[in-house]
């Protein structure tokens, strides 16, 4: 099933970047529906970003939790490799909030 909903992902991923040069055919200036389609493309983008860092920062705590059981003795270079994994985990997350709200925030068509 995992491989299924990845696929699934992927697909819909592939249709959000195709569906970007539709916006490049304009008359020269931007209406509204552009905007409305940053605030979308933003969203989802946090969306999708915050879903794999979940997903990413469960199965590490697992690993984490399963290798120190099966070895007590290194429980102290296990617990730092976890934490610096789940820092950078998380940082990427929130990279993708930061450029997520210059999306919706950033008037783009007045410079």
């Amino acid at each position: 099933m995992t491989r299924k909903v990845l696929s699934t992902a992927f697909v819909w991923a592939a249709f959000l970047m195709l569906a970007g040069p539709v916006f490049a055919q304009g008359s020269g200036g931007w209406d509204a529906s552009v905007y409305q389609w940053a605030m979308i493309s933003g969203a989802g983008a946090l969306a999708l970003a915050a879903m794999a860092g979940t997903y990413s920062q469960g199965r590490a705590v697992a690993a984490a939790c399963e290798s120190i059981s099966r070895n007590p003795g290194a429980s102290p270079q296990i617990r730092f490799a976890l934490l610096l994994g789940l820092v950078l985990i998380e940082s990427l997350v929130i990279y993708v909030f930061v450029i997520s709200l210059s999306l919706i925030f950033v008037k783009w068509g007045q410079i």
